[in-house]
């Protein structure tokens, strides 16, 4: 008789979070829990021969063995990079601190010709 192993398989969009508690045989793999999961009849987006997935933040492959108690996580593509997202964000902030002492000056210049 073959060994019975309980994992979740969980996926999160912006607007909600679904986890799916599974049973399955010791030895099932990433990519069978996802299918034996039926989540991508929930969320057609997800393929399960392609999904990127971890197990709890931590990437694996779809052949990655479960133990009993894994999460099964399936990440979703990146909509913007986040390293251009930082620089970004450094520029504005640089963009306004340089903004700021001149603003500062105007002020004391104004504060001495009301004097």
């Amino acid at each position: 008789m073959n060994e019975q192993i309980e994992v979740e398989v969980a996926y999160a969009t912006p607007q909600e979070q679904v986890i799916f508690k599974i049973a399955g045989e010791k030895g099932m793999d990433a990519k069978s829990a996802i299918v034996q999961s039926r989540i991508s009849e929930k969320f057609p987006e997800i393929d399960p021969e392609s999904a990127k997935v971890g197990i709890y933040g931590k990437t694996v492959k779809l052949d990655q063995e479960l133990s009993s108690g894994d999460r099964v996580e399936i990440y979703r593509e990146l909509i913007a990079d986040p390293k251009a997202a930082r620089k970004k964000k450094a520029a504005a902030k640089g963009d306004k601190a340089k903004a700021k002492p001149e603003a500062k000056d105007e002020s004391k210049a104004e504060a001495k010709d009301d004097s």
